[in-house]
């Protein structure tokens, strides 16, 4: 025998009709912490900021990334 039982409920009263706890304010907060995570680390994504970051490194950066750049043209080639 097969039973088939249709609930039609908000999650709010899907919650509460099952005694877990209504985590909203948590979720909101943590959806607000992550977004103000990731537009602070847009900004290390920016051309100038990379090269910064980069040119802080000195001449040794910049040679990695030609050879790295160089074997990825070699690499590319059939």
């Amino acid at each position: 025998m097969k039973v088939t039982v249709e609930v039609d409920c908000t999650p709010i009263e899907a919650r509460s009709f099952l005694g877990l706890p209504d985590v909203t304010a948590l979720n909101d907060a943590l959806v607000g912490e992550m977004q103000a995570r990731m537009k602070a680390n847009m900004a290390a994504l920016q051309p100038e900021e990379l090269m910064k970051n980069w040119m802080a490194f000195g001449g040794q950066a910049q040679e990695q990334f030609r050879s790295l750049m160089a074997a990825a043209t070699r690499a590319a080639k059939p």
